[in-house]
């Protein structure tokens, strides 16, 4: 399974980021193979509007299955929910951390947006 996390770094021991939308970067740890790859959203962190859209989309594209944040907007959410991708919100701590909650269950999943657009 590939999970996204939503990170200040491109390290795993770089904290997590708690926009999605706006995230510096996204990493894409793979559970089976342990593989770590950074995905840079520098593209959206300046948008005027659309960066949640925008970075669901590019997320969709890794074919992550789980996505672990500290909030995520409406659109965003909307977005990720249509391509089958699993929301998890509330992650701290570093990207490592993140993983381990949510391996170990410690992560509830979003029923929806935890925070307004815009955010």
């Amino acid at each position: 399974m590939k999970i996204g996390v939503t990170a200040r770094g491109t390290e795993l021991t770089s904290g997590v980021d708690p926009r999605f939308g706006r995230a510096r970067y996204f990493i894409v740890f793979d559970t089976e193979t342990e593989e770590v790859r950074a995905v840079d959203n520098t593209v959206n962190l300046n948008a005027m509007q659309g960066a949640g859209v925008q970075a669901a989309e590019g997320v969709a594209r890794e074919e992550v299955q789980a996505l672990v944040t500290g909030h995520c907007g409406p659109k965003a959410f909307r977005v990720l929910q249509a391509a089958g991708i699993r929301v998890f919100t509330g992650a701290e701590g570093t990207v490592a951390e993140a993983i381990e909650s949510f391996q170990n269950g410690g992560l509830d999943e979003a029923a929806g947006p935890d925070v307004e657009g815009h955010w």
